[in-house]
């Protein structure tokens, strides 16, 4: 629960007791390495905290190719919001890559959380902000940048990330093929 108390702290003040009543609401889950913690049309029941691990959140199109929308790891927050919030038949997948562990929240225990934690409420307002300006970001990177500038851009910023994923899933979540990642890279390694 560290982790999940520092992630909090970084977004709000909160008392000790306030923080110990909203992690105990949270349960520790193992999901081992290809298990998948929600498949496309469940309903999504959870909010997570990434407390080990990696995830890719994906969409299948209609031809078959896989759409990641991001990758989740240590200290990330994870989680279909639309299936969540509507209590909807879920259009995503979300998949273990390594043998991860999660905290979950269930939404009752959130609406919980909200009606006797006044600060739980400013503290998801606050990441979905900051949530929703990511993806802002990233929609505007996909319009105006290419494929080598976005792959330089996410090295970039999750350097991390790069040595824990395939070529197939850097390629799935920059909206190109893998064939064409490799082309990028070789084309970087030459200096061209």
């Amino acid at each position: 629960m560290i982790e999940l108390r520092n992630n909090i702290s970084n977004h709000i003040s909160i008392s000790e007791k306030d923080m110990e009543k909203f992690c105990g609401l949270f349960k520790a889950v193992q999901i081992k390495k290809k298990k998948f913690l929600l498949r496309e049309g469940e309903v999504c029941r959870f909010e997570g905290f990434v407390t080990r691990g990696l995830f890719r959140v994906y969409h299948v199109d209609q031809n078959g190719f896989e759409q990641i929308l991001y990758f989740a790891k240590e200290n990330w927050w994870i989680t279909d919001i639309d299936s969540f919030t509507n209590q909807s038949s879920s259009r995503l997948f979300i998949e273990a890559l390594e043998d991860s562990e999660v905290l979950i929240i269930n939404r009752g225990d959130k609406d919980y959380a909200y009606e006797h934690i006044p600060k739980i409420e400013r503290l998801f307002r606050i990441m979905t902000q900051k949530t929703h300006v990511a993806l802002q970001r990233r929609m505007i990177d996909n319009l105006s940048k290419n494929a080598e500038q976005r792959y330089m851009e996410f090295m970039e910023k999750q350097p991390q990330l790069i040595q824990r994923l395939s070529n197939i899933q850097i390629a799935a979540y920059l909206g190109i093929t893998n064939v064409f990642l490799s082309n990028i890279r070789k084309k970087i390694s030459l200096g061209s």
